[in-house]
This record gives structure tokens, C-alpha cells and sequence, in this order.
């Protein structure tokens, strides 16, 4: 039985946060301080390289394309993701993003590739 991995906004109330929480945005969120976000960790080399961040915000239609280059990005970090896993195996966790659109970003193809990973073991 996998422990279970949230997305929730850094804008989002703290309550809806569980666990250890990880800020997946390569970048540190506009209006929020530091003392705001009960950071676990924040592992910037899980986060999309700045090169295709800034291609999938120039067309968002190309979400599948982002996908597959981001879990490549990804299969290329295993450093990184070993760090990650270990902390998903140990309770819930949260993965934090400013990201606006919450059906389209990141923090859901991390979250679907670390439980693909975690089931796998």
C-alpha cells in the first residue's frame, strides 16, 4: 500500500497540506515567504529545466510532448529521485507549486512517476 502524494498550491491554506511537504518549482513563489511554507525539502533538481519550463508555458497545448520530456529530464536524475522516494516511503507528502493551471503541470507528472516508482518496488 502506497502512502499517498498530494499537489496542493503554495497559495493554498496550510491545512489541505499533509506530511512532509516539497516545493517542486524550480523557482521560489512570488509572495510568499520563506517562514510561510513548512518545507520538508526543495529539490530543484526535480523540477523541469528552466529551457522547458519556459517551452511548455510558450504553448501549453503540447502537454503530452512536456510530459515525455519532463519524465526524460527526470530519468536523467536518479540521484535526485532516490532522495525523493525515500522520503514518499517514510509517510504522505506534498508536493507544493504555484502553479496556476491544476490540471496541466508538473507536480502531476512527478506525483505520477513517483507512485508508478513506488508501486514498481
Amino acid at each position: 500500500m502506497s502512502l499517498p502524494i498530494l499537489i496542493a498550491r503554495v497559495y493554498d491554506p496550510p491545512g489541505t497540506w499533509i506530511g512532509a511537504c516539497l516545493l517542486v518549482d524550480r523557482l521560489w513563489p512570488r509572495g510568499v515567504t520563506k517562514a510561510e511554507l513548512p518545507l520538508e525539502g526543495w529539490p530543484r533538481d526535480l523540477t523541469p529545466s528552466t529551457a522547458l519550463r519556459k517551452w511548455f508555458h510558450a504553448d501549453p497545448s503540447q502537454w503530452e510532448e512536456f510530459r515525455q520530456r519532463y519524465l526524460d529530464e527526470l530519468a536523467a536524475r536518479p540521484e535526485a529521485m532516490a532522495d525523493c522516494l525515500a522520503l514518499c516511503r517514510r509517510g504522505p507528502v506534498t508536493l507544493l507549486t504555484a502553479a496556476r493551471d491544476r490540471e496541466r503541470n508538473h507536480a502531476i507528472v512527478l506525483r505520477d512517476h513517483l507512485l508508478a516508482l513506488l508501486a514498481g518496488e
